[in-house]
This record gives structure tokens, sequence and C-alpha cells, in this order.
């Protein structure tokens, strides 16, 4: 394989943005957000919602779904500045092995859509949004949300953004899953009104899950990454040993899951989460045979954006409804 350098920009692949093909500029920025993925965000805020649940207490339709709107609201504006900062580092320009739509950036700044510097206002406009938001709710619930709304805000901020990019720095896994396990104590906090054990428990395996999607994703772009100086985790490792990670990740997740519903931290019955393993193992084995051939990976890809949804989804529903002892 031979990427192009970080100041060329590959060839538009099928399904990509094109100048021109959005009709109004509503439908455009919003398309820009990549809303697809905002999924991974909502599961993690139903996660929230039933820790509170759990834990007794009356849900709130008017914050919950505040919650929830500004939420994704955050999470499409880390999508973007994300977008805008690998324009920047020519990280996105030089991925020619990418898999549209699920790595190499939405492509909309190096199809000529949308500038970097519209994209960079945007991104940001969008997360300055949450701020009066977040404030209103930590009104109406407590002042512990301000601390963990601006550790997410930090989280999404530093993962692509210098001086620290996180993700340059081979710890973006760990921002990944701190960003999203951000999400389900913010969101069970809101309903609470205070701090509780139980939505971080529960929330530890759906981020890691969440954070493999991230590292997955890596493989087909580790060239260009390589290219423009962006050294994740994948690229530090090299493949041949970076695959393994994706694996030791998935069994960390389950095993904590597993052990927490077995010591009665959380309810028995959120074991079933744990039968996405399945899935998670299944596209591991992918990985490991198909590392070097980014090509292959789409399906893994595929099943782990599938085990991380449903595992998110179990869990919450096991909590909902069969929770009747809290974390202790």
């Amino acid at each position: 394989m031979n990427p192009s350098s970080p100041n060329s920009t590959p060839s538009p692949q099928t399904g990509e943005p094109l100048p021109g093909r959005y009709s109004h500029p509503l439908a455009l920025y919003f398309a820009a957000t990549r809303p697809a993925f905002l999924t991974v965000t909502l599961v993690a805020c139903l996660i929230g919602l039933a820790s509170a649940h759990a834990g007794g207490v009356s849900i709130n339709a008017l914050t919950a779904t505040a919650t929830v709107l500004f939420a994704l609201v955050a999470h499409a504006g880390v999508n973007v500045i994300n977008d805008y900062h690998d324009a920047r580092n020519g990280a996105d320009a030089a991925n020619t092995a990418r898999l549209f739509p699920f790595t190499g950036g939405s492509r909309f700044i190096q199809n000529g859509v949308l500038s970097a510097a519209q994209t960079g206002r945007f991104g940001y406009l969008l997360l300055a949004s949450v701020v009066p938001a977040g404030l209103w709710l930590s009104w109406h619930s407590g002042p512990g949300l301000v601390a963990i709304g601006l550790a997410g805000l930090f989280f999404g901020w530093a993962y692509s953004a210098p001086p620290l990019a996180l993700m340059s720095r081979g710890l973006g896994e760990l921002a990944i899953a701190g960003g999203w396990l951000m999400v389900v104590i913010g969101t069970d906090y809101v309903q609470r009104g205070y701090f509780d054990s139980l939505p971080l428990l529960a929330g530890v395996s759906y981020a890691l899950l969440v954070a493999n999607l991230l590292f997955i994703n890596q493989f087909p772009d580790r060239d260009g990454d390589a290219l423009a100086g962006k050294r994740t985790l994948v690229v530090r490792l090299g493949t041949e040993r970076a695959k393994w990670g994706y694996l030791i990740i998935s069994l960390i997740a389950y095993a904590w899951l597993i052990g927490l519903a077995g010591e009665g931290h959380l309810p028995q019955k959120a074991g079933i989460a744990a039968f996405t393993l399945v899935l998670s193992l299944t596209a591991g084995r992918d990985l490991i045979e198909h590392a070097g051939d980014p090509q292959a990976l789409r399906p893994a890809i595929k099943r782990t954006i599938l085990a991380a949804h449903l595992h998110g989804l179990l869990l919450a529903v096991s909590l909902a409804l069969f929770s009747g002892t809290s974390a202790s």
C-alpha cells in the first residue's frame, strides 16, 4: 500500500459527501455531525437513566429529555472538531485506506463541502451551546453536574485538539472510555441530584466497548495517521502487536460486567449483556486475521458497533427492570 502524502487528497469514495449534494444548509450541517454515530451517546444516556431508576428515583421527563438532547449535541460537536483537527494535521487527507463511513472522518473538508474554518467554527459553536444547558440542568440537579460536564467536554476536546491531542499520544481509547462514562454518570446525576457508585460501575463495560470501536477503526486509518504524525495506539504498536488489544479490551469489559453481577453490585440479570461477547470475539478474530488488510475489516467494524449498542441496551433494560439492589 502506498498512502498519499498529507498534502494530497484521495478521490472520493462511493457515498461520501460532495458539493451540491445538500439542498439546504441545515441538512448540510446536520450531516456534518455524522448523526448515524450519535446513537452511542443515546445508549449511554439510557444506561444512566436506567441506573437512576434502579436507585428508586422517579425520572423527570423534562430534565431527562434535555440531558439526552444536549449530550447528543456535545457528541456532535466532538465529531466536528475531530474532523477539523484531522484536517489541520493532514491525517484525513492522507487516508487512502479508509472505510467510509466508518473511518477517515466525514470527508466534508476533504471533498470541498465545507472549509476547515467553517467546520472548526461549527464544532466549537456546538460545544459552546452545551454550556448554558449544562448550567440549567445543574441548577435543577446539583453543582456536581458542572464537574461531570467539564470532565466530559475536556475528554471530547482533548481527544483530538492540540496541545494535548490525546489520540495522537496513544491515549485516545482512555479519552473515549472516560468521555462516555461521564455521559452515563452525568445522566444519572441529573435525576438523582447526587453522586452514586451504580452508574460508574454499570457504565464501565459499555464505555470500554465504545473505546474498542475507536480502536478497531484505527487499523484502516493507520497509514494515513502515521504519515501525518498522528501516533495512535495502533501506529505506536504496529498492526501485529496492536491487533491483540481488541480482545484484551473486550475481555476486560465482559469480566467487569460478569464480576459485578456475580457479586451483586449489578442485577444478576445484567449478565445477559455479556451475550454480546460473541459479537466482540468474532470481530476480534477477524481483526487478528485481517489486521494488515483494512478493506477486509468492514464486517468486524459493523459487529463492533452492534456489540456496543446491544450490550448497552441490554444493560439498560436489566437495570430498569430487574434491579433489586443498588451498588454497594
